[in-house]
């Protein structure tokens, strides 16, 4: 697996910043004529405006370092910074992403790294991709600085926490900016300097190097967690290493990926990765512990709503209220109930003898790893799945239903898994046990396995133990 893709952090890493009381307090009346411009009179002093941002800020900081959510900018002026006041000043939701954007470049003083553009175009004239993974409050304040430093033209993707909604990290935010590349995961790397949230986060994506650039900043943190591969103090490290890692690529045998050869292995997750004891029994277990008469709800009725958490319409929770709500139940505590019910029996799940056994020889045989899934749940919790697993960190793609918006048997679906591959159908496998699954991936050319697989299920393979898939002809 060679490099492909070079991804960056943004603050700290692209560019150094620090701040002081003294210097926030200094700036801080252009916060409040700019509130004033808006028609928001809080009626305090700058000191304690101040303090209102700084408290509010840390105390969201505080909340989403254990959740690793990140909230629309409009939510934390609402919930946290001026959570006394947000009913007062309905304005706040349309402006709340220009006052974020202006906290994060006022209250800060950034600085580009000054050897960045030149080792930015030395890396682009090497063949590499460029892209950004930052986690920010806003969604303006990265592209105005890189703008601003002349050099937002290097990177594609450009993937903000304030987007995606998830922060550093989390591995699924760097699977998704792999897939924006077109990279499969262990083609990229990551530059960043903090430990606990870029070195950790890379690695547990499955990145081919994480790497620490030295950003003298005290945070107050924790910072562990990972081992950075490679610690580096100026960004012209980054290039010497990139050239030694070429040179060693050079000797790295294509000639054994001809064109029919398979080069990844596809599979799906629940059932063939882990599996739930109770799945088929769910609604029957909810209905008993909710004391439900009505059992009148067809699985087509339930599959509705369904299909609409698996594209990404609704989320998990409002599907599991709907399909309460289509057995009669309207009591909102009873249907808090029944959610979590079904979210404790979602999240409790058993994994297949040798599995990450099985998968460790594959990925080790210089074959790619990827699952395609139709989920209702973001692709954090999937992967949390995985990690459980041990395994979370082999995968070169994931592709979720409800992140791109289809679900299986359609042949886009798959599709982006190969060609963030960069493969065609015929060099890939798919391993599955549903039977409209396994016929999707035969329509898009690729051979399958079944594996805990419906009793008229058709494939090309059947293995009754997921360890015999390394015995497969393919992969030999």
């Amino acid at each position: 697996m060679v490099i492909k893709t070079v991804f960056f952090d943004m603050g700290g890493t692209i560019e150094t910043f620090s701040y002081s009381s003294e210097m926030r307090l200094s700036v801080t009346p252009e916060l409040r004529h700019l509130l004033l411009s808006y028609g928001i009179d809080l009626q305090v002093s700058d000191h304690a405006l101040y303090n209102l941002i700084i408290n509010g800020l840390s105390n969201y900081h505080l909340w989403r370092l254990d959740c690793q959510d990140e909230l629309l900018a409009s939510d934390v002026w609402r919930k946290y910074i001026l959570k006394d006041y947000s009913q007062e000043f309905p304005q706040l939701e349309a402006i709340a992403e220009e006052l974020m954007v202006w906290v994060e470049t006022h209250y800060y003083q950034r600085q580009m790294r000054p050897e960045v553009p030149a080792v930015l175009e030395a890396i682009q004239k090497a063949g590499y991709k460029i892209g950004l993974i930052s986690n920010v409050n806003s969604r303006g304040q990265v592209p105005l600085n890189l703008t601003q430093y002349g050099i937002i033209h290097y990177f594609n993707p450009i993937v903000l926490s304030s987007e995606y909604k998830r922060r550093k990290p989390d591995p699924s935010i760097f699977h998704y900016a792999a897939r924006l590349s077109k990279t499969p995961a262990s083609e990229c790397i990551y530059i960043g300097d903090r430990i606990a949230r870029d070195v950790l986060g890379a690695k547990r994506a499955g990145f081919k190097y994480a790497i620490q650039i030295h950003h003298d900043f005290k945070h107050g943190e924790n910072d562990d967690g990972a081992t950075p591969d490679l610690i580096i103090h100026n960004m012209n490290e980054l290039v010497d290493f990139l050239k030694s890692m070429a040179g060693r690529e050079k000797t790295y045998h294509t000639d054994k990926y001809a064109p029919g050869r398979v080069r990844a292995v596809l599979f799906d997750a629940d059932g063939v990765l882990y599996y739930r004891k109770d799945k088929s029994k769910e609604y029957e277990i909810i209905r008993r512990e909710l004391n439900i008469p009505n059992d009148n709800v067809t699985e087509s009725e339930k599959h509705y709503y369904r299909h609409l958490a698996s594209i990404g319409k609704i989320t998990f929770e409002e599907y599991k209220s709907q399909v309460l709500h289509l057995y009669g139940v309207t009591d909102p505590l009873l249907i808090s109930r029944g959610v979590k019910i079904s979210q404790q029996m979602s999240d409790t799940v058993h994994y297949f003898q040798d599995t990450h056994e099985t998968l460790t020889k594959i990925k080790n045989n210089n074959i790619y790893l990827g699952i395609v899934t139709d989920t209702a749940h973001p692709l954090h919790v999937k992967i949390d799945k995985l990690e459980r697993g041990g395994f979370g960190h082999l995968w070169d793609t994931i592709i979720s239903s409800r992140e791109v918006g289809i679900q299986k048997p359609d042949a886009e679906i798959f599709q982006l898994a190969l060609n963030q591959l960069g493969i065609n159908a015929k060099q890939a496998v798919f391993v599955g046990h549903n039977c409209v699954e396994l016929e999707g991936a035969q329509n898009v050319g690729m051979k399958t396995v079944a594996f805990n697989y419906d009793a008229n299920a058709k494939a090309d393979y059947y293995i009754n133990k997921f360890s015999e898939l390394v015995e497969l002809p393919f992969l030999n």
